[in-house]
């Protein structure tokens, strides 16, 4: 790590100082032990390995009862498991989701410090073993940042409802200037892009048939042989892969020939993106073609710097998604009550972001490190000694 980016490392804001600002929704004659003590401890317990609330009401018995003062608890004994259960399911889901998105805008913010085009990914999750469980409000739509991997906001999608519905509560929570947000099909909306334009954002959107005009247009006009204009340029860029048995090669061409046609907020240009995958052993070549559109400019993208955009959308299943389901075990966790799963999700999405922040990418590594060190997890944190 360069020095320059050690001293941003540094300055990082503390999670333990945010974490206090969450509401304790508790009678005072129920308080028996601070509610900030309790997120500390599950947020460290998280990075030793503990997935579940049951396993975070073990670590100080495994870890000893001189660590409870450390997370400030006023009392000599830990909180036992029912306890843990009662209050991470009582919690203001909404506000705690607040605090850990005003936390993470910050650390973006020292992050991202004098960068350009900065993606952002939107993309759903269902908390699937809560789901089986009967628990309300399962899928999760979630915003991270392409590059640092790190969750900036997440919302929960009514279960009669889908994400379209509350895509613009979540955009209300982040900081659109600056940022270019990608999707899938599913949200290429016109009133997401209204919005994003509106504040300032940027966006790549992904073009399937639930746009079908907007779709057949772009179609018509990557049909070969392309037409040949005065003045009109066709960008392309490659990237090829190898490994795992195949070769993939991906092609993305741009146009700005529909920009006054489509009709469709702040169109800039339109691309084609083929993605052609060889499998070495047979031989067997298949090609699927995916259309896109997007508002930047061809001085602000070129095809290149699209294609990116286009690959990073996927970091939100590969540094998120994935990192929950197979290191958190998210997938199985069957908890139900209350808001109980969606704070889980909230401090596993947290614990993952605060990694990413830290320059930690190989979290299954960093956690068996954490469970022999927990006095690292601790600091990481920003406890006070």
């Amino acid at each position: 790590m360069s020095t320059y980016a050690a001293s941003k490392r540094e300055r990082i804001p503390s999670l333990y100082e945010e974490l206090q600002q969450v509401p304790d929704s508790r009678d005072d004659q129920g308080k028996r032990h601070p509610l900030v003590s309790m997120l500390a401890l599950a947020c460290v317990a998280l990075l030793c390995g503990y997935q579940n609330p049951n396993a975070i009401s073990q670590w100080v018995d495994n870890y000893g009862k001189q660590y409870l003062k450390r997370f400030r608890f006023t009392r000599d004994d830990p909180p036992g498991k029912a306890t843990w259960y009662r209050v991470l399911g009582s919690i203001d889901w909404t506000a705690l989701e607040a605090c850990v998105t005003r936390w993470a805008g910050q650390v973006l913010e020292v992050l991202e410090a004098h960068s350009k085009l900065q993606g952002v990914a939107i993309d759903g999750k269902t908390l699937r073993g809560s789901k089986k469980q009967g628990a309300d409000e399962t899928h999760l739509l979630s915003a991270m940042a392409h590059q640092l991997g790190i969750t900036l906001a997440q919302i929960a999608v009514a279960d009669k409802t889908n994400e379209i519905g509350v895509m613009l509560d979540l955009l209300s929570e982040l900081v659109v200037e600056g940022h270019v947000f990608t999707t899938d099909a599913l949200l290429t909306q016109r009133e997401l892009a209204r919005e994003i334009l509106d504040r300032g954002g940027d966006y790549v959107f992904i073009v399937k048939r639930n746009q079908p005009q907007v779709y057949e247009d772009i179609e018509f006009l990557f049909e070969p042989p392309l037409p040949v204009l005065k003045g009109e340029s066709w960008s392309t860029a490659e990237t090829f892969d190898a490994g795992h048995g195949r070769i993939e090669r991906r092609s993305l061409q741009t146009s700005t020939m529909l920009n006054e046609y489509v009709n469709w907020p702040g169109v800039e240009q339109v691309f084609q993106l083929e993605r052609q995958v060889t499998n070495k052993k047979t031989g067997e070549v298949t090609t699927q073609i995916v259309y896109g559109m997007t508002s930047l400019s061809e001085e602000e993208a070129d095809a290149k710097q699209l294609l990116a955009f286009v690959r990073q959308h996927w970091h939100i299943e590969n540094k998120s998604h994935w990192v929950r389901d197979v290191i958190f075990d998210e997938d199985h966790s069957q908890v139900r009550r209350g808001r109980l799963p969606h704070v889980m999700a909230t401090l596993r999405n947290t614990v993952i972001s605060l990694l990413r922040a830290h320059g930690i990418d190989r979290i299954a590594k960093a956690r068996r490190r954490f469970a022999a060190r927990p006095d690292e997890a601790i600091a990481l944190l920003g406890i006070p000694v």
